[in-house]
């Protein structure tokens, strides 16, 4: 292994891909600390070190995208997440906007167009989302609790030109950060975009850990990292344990030429979804925990009975019924988002058209209904599997008081799984080509 890395220094062109991808990860990680304009850094030091089980929700889900930068309230306080919420979004419109699939089907050119819309909606996001965060954090509720003195005076200046400052900054930061992922994809190695949201996941891992050995003992801390290495290794099993249905083409004649009569197989992965659904569930659960923080009283009356409802069974994850609707929303969204990326008619029609067709059934419609019957089924172990990941967090969470970000389940392991796998191969595969020899033996 030592002598594997050791090739990708002595490698010109890749150890330079690698310095270029290292530097713009250390300019990510620094730009997560630096604070915005007109906030107080050291009232933000305190009510972090007070809160012990931080937010809930959404909060939770975009401050662990954004490595921790959004509860500092930093110029990347929005990190990856308005990326990925456009790129979903410009990938659903897709089945409601036939100009949208159209471009996709265009190809190169079309799917251009389609990054720049994704990058229009980006900053359109970012806006928003800084707009949101800003009010949130001048109402003291950003921590979930307004009794802290130290955190309803987060901000400093209430002006509206420095709201407006506060708002172009971190919507500058969004933008930044979506061009650096962009430069990596290009110059640097592997997916930039998913690199930088690795790195945010991971760089909050040693903190977890140290912070469940001080609030237990270093005898958990240790057991914790030991079941952690154990579901890595089941969920990397998961990751790569994938379906792979035969698809054979006839031969066929052009001119003095012969066409086709190989063989090769449709992969249907058991987790085709990735770490969507459980994206789609933490914000939809979130939504009811938002609206009632925004219906709380100010003159000190009890809140209604609906608020206190969604209080004490939909905004904590330590109750069954948020874990139950948590389980059954990834399960759904599972199979929805399966439903709208894999298309059986298209890939049907596509293998029809250039004369595939699977052993023992017939090309066209048969088929369609045959690749239908296996991802159904296949995606029910996927979405179950997906359910379960999401729920250690919350379990660890009831059991030893562990924070909701607890490193080692949920969409932080999917992604640090995912893209660590899809890293060293990029990595094995130039070495490959430069030295006949990969990474890994």
């Amino acid at each position: 292994m030592l002598s594997a890395v050791a090739r990708i220094f002595r490698t010109p062109d890749l150890r330079r891909k690698v310095l270029f991808t290292l530097g713009i990860i250390a300019i990510f990680r620094l730009g997560s600390f630096v604070p915005a304009p007109f906030v107080s850094f050291a009232n933000v030091q305190a009510c972090l070190s007070s809160q012990q089980a931080g937010t809930s929700g959404l909060y939770e889900l975009v401050n662990l995208f954004s490595g921790g930068a959004l509860l500092q309230l930093s110029i990347f306080a929005l990190g990856i997440m308005p990326y990925i919420t456009s790129s979903i979004i410009v990938q659903l419109l897709r089945v409601v906007i036939p100009r949208f699939e159209a471009l996709y089907k265009e190809g190169q050119e079309g799917q251009a167009k389609l990054t720049q819309y994704t990058r229009y909606l980006t900053i359109a996001l970012g806006v928003l989302q800084s707009t949101t965060l800003i009010t949130v954090a001048r109402s003291g509720a950003l921590f979930g609790t307004t009794d802290s003195a130290a955190c309803t005076n987060l901000i400093t200046n209430a002006a509206p030109w420095a709201t407006v400052l506060m708002v172009l900054t971190m919507t500058a930061g969004t933008g930044l950060i979506m061009w650096m992922g962009e430069l990596i994809t290009e110059r640097g190695v592997g997916n930039g975009m998913s690199l930088l949201i690795f790195t945010a996941i991971a760089a909050r891992f040693p903190q977890s850990i140290i912070a469940i050995g001080q609030a237990q003992s270093i005898e958990v801390a240790v057991l914790v990292v030991a079941i952690g290495v154990v579901i890595v290794g089941l969920v990397v099993y998961v990751e790569q344990s994938q379906r792979r249905i035969p698809v054979e083409y006839a031969k066929r004649m052009v001119g003095r030429r012969t066409y086709g009569g190989n063989n090769t197989y449709i992969p249907i992965k058991v987790n085709m979804a990735g770490v969507v659904p459980v994206i789609f569930a933490s914000s939809l659960l979130y939504l009811p925990a938002l609206i009632a923080q925004f219906n709380q009283p100010r003159n000190g009356q009890p809140p209604a009975a609906w608020v206190t409802w969604i209080q004490n069974y939909l905004t904590q994850g330590n109750h069954p019924l948020y874990m139950a609707l948590y389980f059954l929303l990834i399960v759904g969204f599972t199979y929805f988002y399966v439903a709208i990326t894999f298309n059986p008619e298209e890939v049907a029609d596509n293998m029809k058209k250039y004369g595939g067709f699977i052993p023992g059934i017939r090309a066209g419609r048969p088929t369609a209904e045959y690749l239908d019957y296996v991802l159904t089924r296949v995606t029910l172990p996927g979405a179950i599997y997906l359910g379960l990941l999401a729920l250690i967090p919350l379990i660890a969470f009831v059991l030893i008081g562990a924070n909701q970000n607890f490193p080692f389940g949920g969409a932080s392991l999917l992604i640090i799984v995912g893209v660590g796998l899809e890293t060293v191969k990029q990595i094995d595969s130039q070495l490959q080509q430069r030295h006949y020899e990969g990474l890994l033996r």
